[in-house]
Order: C-alpha cells, then sequence, then structure tokens
C-alpha cells in the first residue's frame, strides 16, 4: 500500500509538470491543437495499462453505448475545459477550481440520482464555494473566461465520476481509458482544422513532453490502484495545488498571495472531506479506474 500512494503521488507530481507545459504553450499553440498533439502522444504511456487478456480491439467493445459516449464527452469536454484554464489562468488558481470536482458530484448526485445529502457534506460545499470566492474575488480582480473553463472541468469531471458508477464494473479498463483518448484525439482533431498552425521546433518538444506525462500519470494511477485501494490513493491528487505553486513560481514567477492560498486551503479541505463522505456512502467497484480532474 505505501508503494501504491508513493506511487500515486509521483504521477500527480507528472500530471502537474504537463500541466505547466500546456500553459508554456498557451501563447504559441490555439487550445484544440494543444488537446490533439497531447491526446496522441499520452497513447504511447497509456499503451501499457493493458491487460494480457484484453485486446486491442477491445478499446471499442462496448458494454454501455449511451453511458459509454456519455463517458467520451465528459473526458473530451473536460480535456478542452482544462486546456484553456491552464493556458489563461495562474497554474495554483486553476487547480483550486478544478478541485470543486467532489462538490459537483455532490450537488449532481442530489439533481440526478435522488441521492440524500446530509448537513455535513451541505456544509463542505458551502466551504468549498467560501473558497473559491477567495480564489477569484469577484468584482476585486478580473472574471476571465478560463475560470469559467476551470468550472467547467470540474463538472466534466463529476459527471465522469457518475457515469463511472454505473460502468465501471462492466466495462474493461482498455475501454474506459483508450476509448476516452480516442474522443479527445479526434474532437480536438477536427476543431483545429480551422485555425492550424504548424508547431515550431521549439513547440514539439514541449507537446510531446505534456503528452507523455498526461500518459505517464494516468498509467501511474492505474498501477498505483493496484498497489492499494482507490481510497487510499485519491486523495493524493490535492498534493497538485502543492507542486502547482512551486511550478508556478518557478517557472512562471506566479506567487498566489495570502487570500489565494487561505481559499485554496478551504477549497482542498472541502474536497477531502467530500471526498471521504461520497466514499463511505458509495464506494466504487474495485475494477473502476481512478478518475483524473478530466
Amino acid at each position: 500500500m505505501q508503494t501504491g500512494i508513493l506511487l500515486a503521488f509521483l504521477a500527480y507530481f507528472v500530471f502537474a509538470c504537463g500541466d505547466a507545459a500546456l500553459k508554456a504553450l498557451g501563447p504559441s499553440l490555439p487550445v484544440y491543437e494543444i488537446g490533439f498533439f497531447v491526446s496522441l502522444f499520452a497513447f504511447l504511456p497509456a499503451l501499457f495499462t493493458k491487460r494480457p487478456e484484453d485486446s486491442w480491439a477491445d478499446t471499442f467493445r462496448i458494454a454501455n453505448p449511451g453511458l459509454m459516449a456519455l463517458r467520451m464527452a465528459f473526458g473530451a469536454g473536460g480535456t478542452i475545459a482544462g486546456i484553456i484554464a491552464f493556458t489563461s489562468l495562474p497554474l495554483a488558481e486553476a487547480y483550486a477550481l478544478i478541485f470543486l470536482l467532489p462538490i459537483f458530484v455532490t450537488v449532481f448526485s442530489r439533481i440526478f440520482l435522488k441521492e440524500d445529502i446530509g448537513w455535513k457534506r451541505w456544509s463542505a460545499v458551502v466551504v468549498g464555494l467560501l473558497g473559491t470566492l477567495l480564489v477569484v474575488r469577484p468584482g476585486f480582480q478580473a472574471i476571465l473566461p478560463g475560470h469559467f473553463a476551470a468550472i467547467a472541468c470540474a463538472a466534466c469531471g463529476a459527471g465522469t465520476v457518475l457515469v463511472l458508477r454505473r460502468i465501471g464494473a462492466s466495462e474493461r479498463r482498455i475501454t474506459i481509458i483508450g476509448a476516452v483518448l480516442v474522443a479527445s484525439a479526434a474532437l480536438n482533431g477536427v476543431l483545429m482544422l480551422g485555425d492550424f498552425r504548424m508547431p515550431g521546433p521549439e513547440t514539439w518538444w514541449l507537446l510531446v513532453f505534456a503528452g507523455l506525462c498526461s500518459g505517464l500519470g494516468h498509467t501511474g494511477l492505474v498501477f498505483a490502484t493496484r498497489l492499494a485501494s482507490a481510497a487510499s490513493v485519491a486523495p493524493t491528487q490535492y498534493s497538485q495545488i502543492v507542486w502547482a505553486t512551486v511550478l508556478g513560481a518557478a517557472f512562471f514567477a506566479e506567487y498566489p498571495d495570502a487570500i489565494a492560498l487561505c481559499g485554496m486551503t478551504l477549497v482542498g479541505f472541502s474536497g477531502l472531506f467530500t471526498f471521504v463522505r461520497e466514499r463511505k456512502k458509495t464506494p466504487w467497484p474495485k475494477r473502476t479506474p481512478l478518475v483524473r480532474n478530466r
């Protein structure tokens, strides 16, 4: 279990490095083009998640076509929203908003699944929203499209969680991961045609690096959940706020002020509490792969 948790920490550090590369790519390439190449290069490490008993054709053997289509839509939409957020916001600020995901899970569970939500989980929602206000501070700083994109990324992640509750025990891992990468590459590939720019030599390595980080991160999480339970591994994702703060300061001169740090702490606390309550109330099947924010 200790090895699995350490591997999860490493995976989320790799994710943060890839997101920093996305931010560096922002001024050079359109969002959809970044999404296409990153999804393409992410296939390489993701190949190692295939089990011996699975075949590559299993990627397209879907037991629940409707729900899988919804999963693919959430995954592709979350990827685009995440890239917009990371290329237009400070890294730590983008993560703070994306970590609203557990709060959206709570709200969506009530709206769409008619689950009973206790006062503790609603209190966590309020605390998370308060933290978000401290991070964004509407009225005191400009509200950018990236803020809405980060929130949309969190909503897509929450939608993915709800879908995986239904299909996690019936779909193969290679189907769940591979189909989403195919959908993301296909959607971004079509959308990028209207404003395609040939990447220069200085951007190719960033595209490859970002894609490999995404694929390696997912691969690391798959192996982490083989060594430790998903309940033990998932909270390690909040280490990304630490990585984002360090990387943002080191490479982009981004220094969150005290108010923003307080807001990030509240969002992180709210998300961790909500996650724990969700796990106690509706534990996921063991075959369900751990879900990243997008």
